[in-house]
């Protein structure tokens, strides 16, 4: 749909649009503590949309805080501190609310922190002594500071450390040795931490460093610092960067190398920082998940670490969903799907408020991601809020349905002419606006075959021909009208070089001949250029444009495999032609799981390299060559190759032992990759023992991923691993892990259960604990089941849903506190103790009755200027009273908040008031809360709006309607018609009055004091055309001799000190006067009486 702001044909009705958000702050928004706090909110529809907000899930109420300011005509909060106060007491989450009669609109929900710089914590660092020759960390550890701190190491002088492959600094901001020499023995290693957002640099106490030497050092294998195992995972979310670290201790000094397990290194997204210790990978996507190894070696051996790489993903769109713009009795729907790991939920909402809790609408169905509309009607328009959200975030997204009944209009260019070339892909846009939809085409069918027309009237031809040439109409038909457009397709041949010149060689003073064969579409010009060393070659006689002549290579031929190992094969093959452009870099491709995937790259002058294999898999391979131009086609496969087999390398991942049942458990874990298999018959050993009687291990082995172990006491550990094996021998086993078997239903209940000390909305809670044994389970907590049975205030009806708060507590006696009560009503409640999977049975219930409290804002609080000098107020009671109303209080002053405010104290029955204003320009600002016997309750705030257009309407209509002005008014206008008779009257008796003669010395029609002291009585509203009638009175159209102009405009006429002229006025007659001129506007007693009205 396009953009509602664009105006039918009536300009002087805009169309009514719900609201759409145009700009809001970020979702994580970090704001210097130093600075105003701006959280932005803009948002556009008509009627113009007012704004609201929440904070942390509840009304923000903006006037009750002074600190607090609203743009004008926008969302956007402002909130200073000049007058004292601390921002870190604004934070938490906000939301906005943009509303008009059509719909709410809601920004994203806006995480406001404030920036921390903390200091580092003093203390005192010993000197740290090691031998020559051993590893080292000095730790960093910087102050936690949002966002985090830019760590780095320098010395007394602020020279940063050298860094290089044996001292570097690693992620976390240690810096680590490698390997430790005598000249690393100095006095001050600085850690520095450098804060962004208050741009200060925080400075750690120094490091002394004492290095032991010995005769002789003794080299070393190499040992990880960092990580520490054999093993660990990362979890990264898609789209993120993805950091691994691996940092090895080890003299001489290890190397690092890193590889992925079953595949490549994803090369044009990697890279290796840190002298090979860090691997960088942008934009993660799910294929770059898996085990990656980080390799450390020295001549004295080396060491591997594997790091498993999840990735998972916060929700992102696959098809959003967009505004809709439907006319009464059709069809429509809105679309919302998102994708991540795990999968997204999706919620949708109605103006801000779920679906479900709105009232349900027979023309509207919800499936899933999916809204469905059906014949809908007038007066349904909406803003429908799409969330999809998963444990890593969420995606919001506002969609309004807007029901309109109006012709439908087009608004490309007329008559557009589109050339193409032949067998491209074309477009043929088509851009509308009105309700109902229309279809494009004139009724032949072009939906289909290689056409496709889209929802937003664009045509599409998937490969564009010569017969598709033509007219092409888009037509909009309604049931109230019909609107078309048409456009002129032209379709052409491309402009190619079919000869390409040839080498040549010639002797010296001979002549040369070059051939350079053309074809093209024969309706264009052409031109045809020469270049020699790339520069252009001018001929004299053309323009200048290169002929290339360069071509992609020719696929290698002639695979072959030799050399053949456990886990490589050498590949050999012959180039072609180049095609007058170098080979600069070859793919090597092979099949597996049936298709061609990349396997590696090598420079362009190899012909024979040893591919590193997988044991056990069928290989097949292809070669793709690479110039200045392009990619060769893929050469013909290499035959089959099925590499030797060995033991697994992998351990089976994610092992876990659960009951699924009281007297059960399972143990499972993940089976290994088909590439991991290494080779035929894989099964898997298990073992498990019970963890707490020292017995030894039973172990069984299995093809499948999972073995249940049965007959189980309820909830006991067993230790348990796992090993991979197949043909060629076993794989190495799994760390030991211990799981439980299954849990059954506690038999205890809590007893005693106890309420004291209940105020309006808190009460402790005391009870006896169950014995920890009949929980039966691990024991998650004390589950206390509450809901409000009623309210104490007549009349008012409250909801009786079950609510639950957990108490996690193992103490002899233990208690809790239950907030969030709602004062003066009833509670009844009970306890349960809960493991994983069950509840045990309830505890005796409990009635509490809270206290009176003080009651909420009211309901709403409305303002309107009913009459010129008063204030009408408007106001419901209290959604929640929290007591017995005994009245309201308002208090009010004016906006500039000087002087003592008024205090209004009304009865609990009245809803409205009436303020009398002495200054019709004044306003105020009116602060109402309710009262009860506690005391006032929650204050809603509210301005007097300026009401500039109603004001100035206000004014008009009350001079207007004054007996006074009404007769100034009219005895002004006879006086001038009295003038402008007599003046006529004059004119036309061709009467002279001689003071000077200006017959022939027109004057400026300006309405300004000329220098010699005369006046112009034409303004500019004289040479306005006048709404009918029927000649112009601007400059272009010649004056009429009886214009005012010849009596004496511009002349030396004086003025008395009565206002009488002094002297005669000339009129000018020229020969070709007519009678026309007689009757000009410019004369008319009543145009000059609308004129200067």
């Amino acid at each position: 749909m396009l953009p509602l702001e664009l105006c039918y044909c009536n300009t002087r009705n805009r169309l009514k649009q719900p609201p759409t958000i145009v700009k809001q702050s970020v979702k994580d928004y970090i704001v210097d503590p130093r600075d105003n706090i701006i959280i932005e909110c803009e948002a556009k529809g008509n009627p113009v949309p007012t704004f609201s907000w929440r904070r942390n899930g509840k009304f923000f109420n903006i006037g009750k805080d002074p600190r607090v300011t609203m743009r004008k005509r926008s969302g956007t909060l402002e909130i200073g501190f000049r007058s004292g106060g601390r921002p870190e007491d604004y934070e938490g989450e906000y939301q906005c609310f943009a509303t008009n009669d059509l719909g709410v609109a809601l920004s994203n929900k806006i995480l406001l922190r404030v920036s921390k710089a903390p200091l580092w914590p003093k203390e005192v660092l010993e000197p740290v002594v090691v031998t020559e020759g051993t590893p080292l960390v000095l730790a960093c550890n910087p102050p936690p500071g949002l966002p985090p701190p830019f760590t780095f190491w320098m010395n007394s002088a602020m020279t940063p450390i050298p860094q290089d492959k044996r001292v570097s600094m690693g992620l976390n901001g240690d810096l680590y040795f490698s390997n430790v020499l005598i000249k690393d023995a100095h006095t001050d290693y600085c850690c520095n931490a450098r804060f962004l957002f208050t741009h200060t640099i925080q400075q750690k106490n120094p490091f002394t460093l004492k290095v032991l030497t010995s005769r002789k050092v003794a080299e070393s294998t190499p040992t990880f610092l960092s990580p520490s195992g054999t093993e660990s995972s990362k979890m990264v979310l898609r789209d993120e960067q993805l950091l691994l670290e691996c940092i090895a201790a080890g003299l001489p000094t290890p190397t690092i190398k890193w590889f992925k397990k079953g595949g490549d290194l994803p090369g044009r997204k990697v890279k290796f920082d840190n002298y090979n210790k860090t691997l960088k990978i942008i934009n993660v996507s799910e294929e770059d998940a898996g085990e990656y190894v980080c390799m450390a070696n020295n001549h004295l051996g080396s060491i591997r670490h594997s790091i498993f790489v999840q990735v998972k993903a916060a929700p992102y769109w696959l098809d959003k969903p967009s505004n809709l713009v439907l006319a009464p009795e059709e069809n429509g729907r809105l679309v919302c799907r998102a994708n991540g790991n795990p999968k997204p939920i999706i919620e949708w909402l109605i103006n801000g408020q779920p679906i479900e809790s709105t009232p349900h609408s027979p023309s509207r169905q919800v499936l899933g991601d999916t809204i469905l509309f059906r014949s809908v009607q007038m007066g349904s328009s909406a803003v429908y809020q799409c969330n999809a959200s998963n444990q890593h975030g969420y995606l919001l997204a506002n969609a309004f349905v807007s029901v309109l009944d109006m012709l439908p209009r087009m608004l490309g260019p007329k008559n557009q002419l589109i050339k193409v070339i032949v067998n491209n892909r074309t477009f043929l846009d088509c851009p509308f606006f009105g309700s109902p939809l229309f279809k494009n085409g004139q009724g032949s069918g072009l939906d289909g075959g290689h056409y496709r027309v889209y929802i937003n009237g664009t045509l599409e031809i998937k490969r564009a021909r010569a017969e598709d040439e033509g007219t092409y109409t888009c037509v909009a038909n309604s049931m109230l009208g019909k609107a078309e457009n048409q456009v002129r397709l032209e379709v052409k041949e491309p402009t190619r070089i079919v000869r390409v010149p040839e080498h040549r060689s010639a002797v010296r003073g001979s002549l040369a001949h070059f051939d350079c064969k053309v074809k093209s579409d024969p309706s264009l010009p052409i031109t045809v250029a020469w270049s020699k060393d790339d520069k252009p070659l001018s001929l004299g006689w053309s323009q200048v444009i290169p002929c290339f002549y360069a071509d992609r290579p020719d696929a290698p031929v002639e695979l072959d495999l030799s050399d053949p190992t456990a886990r490589s094969v050498r590949l050999t093959w012959i180039p072609e032609n180049d095609h007058r452009s170098p080979v600069t870099g070859q793919y090597t491709l092979y099949m597996h799981p049936g298709r061609w995937q990349n396997l590696s790259t090598y420079p362009g002058d190899l012909n024979s390299v040893i591919l590193q294999l997988a044991p056990y898999a069928n290989y097949q391979f292809r070669i793709i060559a690479i110039n200045a131009v392009g990619q060769s086609q893929p050469s013909r496969p290499s035959p089959r190759y099925l590499s030797n087999g060995a033991a697994p390398d992998a351990i089976p991942r994610g092992l876990r032992g659960w009951g699924s049942k009281k007297d059960n458990m399972e143990i499972t874990w993940e089976p290994l990759l088909n590439l991991e298999r290494n080779g035929p018959n894989l099964h898997y050993s298990v073992w498990w023992r019970r963890n707490d009687l020292g017995e030894g291990w039973s172990n069984v082995t299995t093809v499948e991923s999972k073995h249940v172990i049965h007959n189980t006491e309820t909830y006991m550990p067993y230790e348990i691993k796992v090993q991979a094996r197949n043909e060629f021998g076993q794989g190495p086993e799994s760390n030991v892990v211990v799981g439980y078997s299954g849990e059954d239903k506690p038999t205890d209940a809590p007893t005693d259960l106890q309420v004291s000390k209940v105020d309006s909305t808190k009460a402790n809670l005391h009870w006896k604990p169950v014995d920890l044994s009949s929980v039966q389970g691990e024991f998650k907590e004390y589950r206390l089941y509450y809901w409000r049975e009623s309210s104490l205030v007549p009349g008012l009806v409250v909801s009786k849903e079950k609510k639950t708060k957990g108490f996690y507590s193992i103490v002899a006696e233990p208690s809790g506190i239950l907030s969030d009560l709602v004062p003066f009503s009833k509670y009844k409640m009970f306890l349960v103790v809960a493991n994983n999977r069950f509840e045990g049975p309830p505890s005796n219930t409990v009635d509490i009755t809270t206290k009176e409290g003080v009651p909420d804002a009211p309901k709403f609080f409305r303002i309107n200027r009913r009459t010129f000098d008063t204030i009408h107020l408007e106001w419901d009671k209290p959604l929640e009273p929290n007591g017995i109303l005994i009245g309201y209080q308002l208090k009010y002053q004016t906006g500039e908040l000087v002087g003592r405010p008024q205090l209004e104290t009304l009865p609990p029955n009245v809803t409205t008031f009436t303020l009398r204003m002495p200054d019709r320009s004044t306003r105020y600002k009116f602060y109402l809360s309710a009262l009860t016997q506690v005391g006032s309750g929650e204050v809603y705030a509210e301005e007097s709006p300026h009401f500039a257009n109603e004001g100035e309407s206000f004014y008009q209509v009350d001079i207007a309607t004054q007996g006074w002005f009404i007769g100034l008014m009219c005895a002004i206008a006879l006086i001038i018609l009295i003038l402008l008779i007599v003046c006529f009257i004059k004119r036309s008796r061709g009467g002279k009055y001689p003071v000077r003669d200006k017959k022939d010395l027109p004057l400026d029609p300006v309405d300004q004091k000329d220098q010699d002291g005369s006046f112009d009585y034409h303004s500019d509203e004289d040479n306005k055309p006048l709404q009918g009638s029927q000649t112009s009175l601007d400059g272009n159209v010649k004056e009429s001799d009886d214009s005012l102009v010849d009596y004496g405009e511009g002349g030396d006429g004086q003025f008395n000190e009565d206002g009488s002229f002094i002297g005669q006025y000339t009129v000018k007659k020229d020969k070709d006067e007519t009678e026309g001129n007689e009757s000009s506007e410019a004369t008319s007693p009543v145009n000059a009486i609308y004129s200067l009205a």
